[in-house]
């Protein structure tokens, strides 16, 4: 019982080490890193596989390919926001610029509808703007 304390004490206390919305963008990039991609890489058969690069989809082998870049790009992430490291401005927002692009873009290829492409790529660049604005926060 007192592991899990522990645990939750130490978790409690990354995750006001930073923005609550950055600590969100952390936890999420340790999920994809730890357990979304292996599994996505190992054990998802490459029929299934698809990859989302500026908002254009990969399906098959071509998915497969691309993933182990997806696996560096958020273990990248996930330790640059560990450590609150300097280079991640730009960086993290140029990551984030990519994904806004890819939602309007992927919005426009497969519903071709303008309102649910632009309605994306607004959500999307709150947390682009936040991480532009967060430079003096990467301080290691």
């Amino acid at each position: 019982m007192k592991v899990f304390l522990s645990i939750f004490s130490s978790l409690g206390q990354d995750w006001h080490s930073r923005p609550w919305w950055m600590s969100l963008m952390f936890y999420f990039c340790v999920f994809m890193t730890v357990i979304y991609l292996p599994y996505d890489l190992f054990f998802k058969p490459v029929m299934e596989d698809q990859e989302i690069w500026f908002g254009f989809t990969l399906t098959g082998w071509w998915a497969k390919a691309t993933e182990p870049l997806h696996w560096l790009i958020y273990g990248l992430l996930a330790y640059g926001f560990w450590r609150m490291k300097s280079w991640m401005w730009p960086w993290a927002s140029a990551y984030v610029a990519q994904i806004v692009i890819a939602m309007f873009v992927w919005n426009m290829l497969n519903d071709g509808n303008l309102i649910a492409a632009f309605g994306s790529a607004l959500i999307f660049s709150i947390p682009l703007i936040a991480l532009w604005r967060s430079k003096d926060r990467f301080v290691n």
